[in-house]
């Protein structure tokens, strides 16, 4: 049997920090199953979920903690099984338009009051091409139960870009992908 260990780690980017990880998950024998990582103002930020056998959690868990030594902040998740989303969607959201505060929060907050959850969520400033102005550009997955009508998750999202002054597309014919 194996637990799911998922893990946060954040510090000071510098190479090497994905080769440490791994081979922490390695000497333990557990399997590298997912992972999402950045560097954010200079700072490495990184999520893996390792497969570990039951046996090894603990051993890879201590191993792991001891990375705080080296500067970086560790936070170890333990799980015993993934949540299941049978009754929902996968639904692809993209959104652009100019940088100000409360998008996100605006956005979260109405998928949120339609029991919508975020599955994954990329954002970035980027410069405008034609006129080399600050867009904020928003990116995610998102999980719809089917109890939702996507003709409604369209119209909530239309009013929030018109207030937003945004420009918000939805895509319906996304397709999970196994890596």
């Amino acid at each position: 049997m194996t637990t799911s260990l998922v893990v946060t780690v954040i510090g000071p980017d510098r190479p090497g920090l994905v080769s440490l990880l791994s081979e922490r998950g390695k000497t333990f024998g557990a399997s590298w199953a997912q992972s999402r990582m950045a560097s954010l103002a200079g700072q490495f930020a990184g999520i893996v979920h390792f497969a570990v056998p039951d046996e090894n959690v603990e051993a890879l868990a201590s191993a792991l903690r001891e990375l705080s030594a080296t500067g970086l902040n560790v936070v170890i998740a333990e799980s015993h099984g993934a949540p299941k989303h049978f009754d929902t969607q996968l639904l692809k959201l993209e959104l652009v338009g100019q940088d100000r505060p409360g998008i996100i929060r605006d956005i979260s907050r109405a998928l949120a009051n339609l029991g919508i959850s975020i599955e994954e969520l990329q954002t970035g400033i980027v410069s405008a091409a034609w006129s080399a102005e600050n867009l904020f550009e928003a990116k995610a997955l998102l999980l719809v139960p089917h109890t939702v009508p996507v003709d409604l998750l369209r119209d909530t999202l239309e009013e929030l870009a018109n207030e937003l002054m945004v420009d918000i597309t939805l895509d319906d014919s996304v397709t999970p992908v196994a890596i």
